[in-house]
Order: structure tokens, then C-alpha cells, then sequence
């Protein structure tokens, strides 16, 4: 590489090198520390790849309209949880759970691997973690344990959890269809979920926690992995991790029944719901969904009201070209996001009829939901904003092209870790696959590697960034008394997902050598 090159390079990367320094060494909140870069990737795009006011309008009207798409799902996912937990459904759930078995093992896998990976599926955010370590402790489980197990376990279902929140950024930024990205992506998720059941039993009980376990691990990791493959393949998606958690759940039922984990126990915890009621909600979810996206007619009405925007040629200074195109469309009335909204307003009119709810519960859930949408929407604008600077001034096609240069054929091996690094320096999948998405496109493209794997490696390394993302854990610390004393759960998950990503590495150097 020539000087000049590299001084252009690290000019390119200079964003990033801000998100990750101000939120690793300075715990700056994803949403300062994309402004930050914002600013960054302005100021480097103006001065050194010639970006001007029309390229920066129409780059940040591409941007908003991104997030958009994604925050459409997001709001209406946190609506839908704080619905279903303004009415103690959520401990209901977990009680209901409890009284199936009393084996160590099962009780593990069914809350830190099934349940969170469900609470992912339904809402996400901090919210598998959060929810499940009290429970853990609850059961006797020590509060590192309690904290560390969820936050390995729930991880393989990130991508396809939140009605595919994640899915969805990385479709809008690389503007690739579900069908050539799902497959690969839905395998590469499958081998984590195995990965991560594995990981969080030995954080309990070490190798022979495992050996006892196997037969669960085996099972029930081959029911998730299959329903999400077969849910993603069919094009249903949005509800990939929320319909693997549930067929995992029924199979950790019947795996329970065996004589190894059969320890059945009466629970002191008693629940004025009933898990069916519990449970009708995401019952109700599934058939909207389900219907809103197989059933033709009731898609083709939903689908005729999109909001789009049509964009022109735009040519840097320097001499980058963004051919023109339409913006990424929403689809007002049968995006995820719109089914999610259709699914919380029935479930609240079941449970009132119900009477589940006490005085005020509306203006809670409401309130709730906007606390905690609110610094989650400004982190995603800011990361999508400034990915569209460095996108539009070809300073993602720069980074690309250095990489391509320097790791060659061993390309593959590294997708998964741009991924996991995305997620542990903003705490989202979701905005992993927007500030690397383009990147690993044309990193791969430019190396004639399958897109669909290494976009499939960048989406599970984000996903399992999850784990290790220090803004997740503290919300679980949080839980659990362990406020301030944060670092020997965050010692433990990044073990384990250090691991994990390096064995998705080496499969996605495989399959890629192999189908590339």
C-alpha cells in the first residue's frame, strides 16, 4: 500500500476509531458517540473526500428514512412487551415454566436459553437479560451466573428476535433481498444457537454440567435451529426468533419428561395468570403475523400504501459516484412494525376484558416504552447518518478495499469479529449491520467471496456481540444487586464469546473456500 493510500484509509476509518474509543474508554452512550462521529465523518468528509451539501442532504434524507425502517419495528416491539408486562404475564411465564422440573440443568436451559432467547424474540433491548437473571437468582443461581447465563444464552436469536429488527437494518443498508441473505444467515445463527446452549451451562457447571446435559443441548438446539431455518426460508422471518424460542420451549417440555431430568418439584410461587393467558399475546402475534405475511390477499391490501423517496445521481468532488435509485420503502400498513402495533392493540383489549390491567396501566405502558425508545431511536439515527456520510463519500469502499488487501483469503475468518466488534462498541446488532453491512458487502464483493456468507458471518458476530456488550450487561447487573461490580460477568461472557466467534470464524472460512 502506498503512504498516501494509508493515510486515506485511517482518514476513513476515523469514525468508527471514534465510536469505539469514546464508548470503550470513555463509556460514552451509543447515542453521544454517534453524534460524535457524525460530526466526525462530516468534517473528514467535506475536508478530505469531497462531499458537498446536496451529496450531505440527500445522504442524511437516505438515512433517516433507513432508520425509519428499523425504528418502526423497534417502538413497536418495546409496545408490545410493556403491554404483556403491565399485566405480570411475564412472571406468570416464568413461574409457569418453573414447576415443569427441578433438574439444575433443565431450569438453566429453559430461562437462560429458551426464555431469553423468547424475551429476544419479543422485544429485545436489554429486556432477556434484565428479565431473566432475577429469576435465576430467584432459583438459586449464584448472581454472576444468573447475569452471564442469559446474556450467552438469549444472543443466537438477535438477528431474527424484535421481528428481525437486525435482519431488517442489514437488508435496508446493503438493499439485498431476505431470500439471498436468509439461508446462510439462518445456518450460521443455527450452529451459535448449539454454541451458545453449550456456553451457558458450562458457565454453571463446567464439562460435567455438559455431559449431563447433552441430550437437552442436542434436542432442543436441533428444534431451534431447524424452526428458524424453515420460519427464515419460507420468508416469515420476522418471526424467526420468536417461533424457534417457542419450538425450543415445547421440546425442553418433552425433553424434561426424561428419566435423567425428570425432578418435578411443587413451586411456592403462585400466579394469578394462568400461562395460556400468559402466553395469548404472542399467540396473537404469530396469527396476525402469520397471516399479514402468508395469507395474499390480506398482504396485497396492506401493501398498498408505501412510503418511498426517489434519489438522483450524486457525484463527490473527488469524483465518487451514487447512482440513483429509490430509497429504502416502508411499507405503512404491512411492515413488521405495523403487525407488531395491530398484535399490542388486540392483546390489550384481551386483557382488559380480562381485567389485568389496574388504574393507569395505559399511561404506564406508554411511558415505558418511550423511556426506553427514546435513547435507543437517537444511537440508531446518528450510527445510520453517519454510515450514509461514509457510504456516499466512498470511505466504506476504502475501508473495504484495505481489508481486501491485507487479509486476502483469510477475509472470511474476520467477518464474524467486524460484526461482534460492531455490536460490543454500540450494544445492537442492529447497528453493527449498519455501520458494517456495506463494509463486509464490498469487502467481499471486491475479494469474489459469497456475499450472503460473509453478510451472514457479520450478522451472527453481531449477534453474538450481545453478550459482551457493556451497556446489556449493566442493565442485567442492575438486576440482580450487582451494580458497580460488573466486571466478572463481562470476564465470563467475553470468554465464551470470544470462542464462539472464533469457531463461526473458522465455519464461515470453510463454507466460504467450499461455495464461495
Amino acid at each position: 500500500m502506498t503512504e498516501w493510500f494509508i493515510i486515506k484509509w485511517l482518514l476513513a476509518f476515523s469514525p468508527i476509531a471514534v465510536v469505539l474509543v469514546l464508548m470503550i474508554f470513555f463509556n460514552w452512550s451509543g447515542s453521544r458517540a454517534g453524534a460524535a462521529a457524525w460530526l466526525t465523518a462530516l468534517i473528514v468528509g467535506i475536508a478530505f473526500f469531497g462531499a458537498h451539501p446536496e451529496l450531505l442532504a440527500y445522504s442524511q434524507m437516505k438515512g433517516v428514512l433507513l432508520s425509519l425502517n428499523v425504528l418502526y419495528i423497534i417502538w413497536a416491539a418495546l409496545l408490545l412487551y410493556n403491554v404483556v408486562n403491565e399485566t405480570g404475564a411475564i412472571s406468570a411465564i416464568g413461574t409457569g415454566i418453573e414447576r415443569f422440573s427441578g433438574d439444575k440443568s433443565i431450569q438453566l436451559l429453559i430461562f437462560g436459553w429458551i426464555f431469553s432467547s423468547f424475551l429476544q424474540g419479543v422485544a429485545g433491548y436489554g429486556v432477556p437479560i434484565a428479565v431473566v437473571a432475577p429469576l435465576l437468582v430467584g432459583l438459586g443461581f449464584s448472581p454472576v451466573v444468573a447475569v452471564a447465563v442469559p446474556a450467552i444464552g438469549h444472543s443466537w436469536s438477535v438477528t431474527f428476535g424484535s421481528m428481525g429488527a437486525s435482519f431488517q437494518a442489514m437488508m435496508a443498508v446493503t438493499g439485498l433481498s431476505s431470500q439471498y441473505l436468509g439461508a446462510w444467515s439462518a445456518i450460521l445463527l443455527g450452529l451459535a444457537a448449539y454454541l451458545c446452549g453449550i456456553c451457558a451451562v458450562h458457565v454453571f457447571g463446567g464439562w460435567k454440567m455438559i455431559k449431563h446435559s447433552a441430550i437437552a443441548l442436542l434436542v432442543i438446539g436441533t428444534t431451534m435451529a431447524g424452526a428458524q431455518y424453515l420460519l427464515v426460508t419460507a420468508d416469515m422471518w420476522t418471526l424467526g426468533g420468536l417461533g424457534a424460542s417457542l419450538a425450543g420451549l415445547v421440546a425442553c417440555l418433552a425433553v424434561a419428561r426424561l428419566k435423567i431430568y425428570n425432578k418435578t418439584q411443587p413451586s411456592d410461587v403462585k400466579s394469578d395468570m394462568g400461562l395460556g393467558w400468559a402466553l395469548s399475546a404472542y399467540l396473537i402475534l404469530i396469527v396476525i403475523v402469520f397471516m399479514g405475511v402468508m395469507f395474499d390477499p390480506l398482504r396485497n391490501i396492506l401493501g398498498q400504501v408505501k412510503l418511498s423517496l426517489e434519489f438522483p445521481q450524486i457525484t463527490s468532488r473527488t469524483g465518487w459516484v451514487v447512482p440513483a435509485g429509490s430509497g429504502k420503502a416502508i411499507n405503512i400498513f404491512g411492515h413488521g412494525g405495523a403487525l407488531l402495533g395491530y398484535a399490542s392493540f388486540v392483546s390489550y383489549l384481551v386483557y382488559t376484558a380480562k381485567g389485568y390491567y389496574s388504574r393507569g396501566a395505559l399511561k404506564r405502558i406508554i411511558a415505558k416504552s418511550i423511556k426506553s425508545g427514546v435513547p435507543t431511536s437517537l444511537g440508531i439515527v446518528s450510527m445510520v447518518c453517519f454510515a450514509m456520510i461514509m457510504d456516499h463519500c466512498g470511505m466504506i469502499y476504502l475501508l473495504a478495499e484495505g481489508i481486501s488487501r491485507v487479509f486476502g483469503s483469510l477475509y472470511p475468518f474476520f467477518s464474524a469479529w467486524i460484526g461482534l466488534l460492531g455490536a460490543f462498541m454500540t450494544g445492537s446488532n442492529t447497528n453493527s449491520n449498519v455501520v458494517f453491512g456495506v463494509l463486509q458487502q464490498q469487502t467481499a464483493e471486491l475479494a469474489g467471496l459469497s456475499t450472503a456468507i460473509i453478510l451472514a458471518a457479520q450478522t451472527t458476530g453481531g449477534a453474538l456481540g450481545s453478550m459482551i456488550a457493556p451497556a446489556k450487561i449493566l442493565v442485567g447487573c442492575s438486576t440482580v444487586g450487582l451494580s458497580g461490580k460488573e466486571g466478572p460477568v463481562l470476564q465470563a461472557t467475553i470468554r465464551y464469546g470470544l470462542l464462539i466467534t472464533a469457531l463461526i470464524g473458522l465455519f464461515t472460512l470453510l463454507v466460504a473456500v467450499v461455495f464461495g
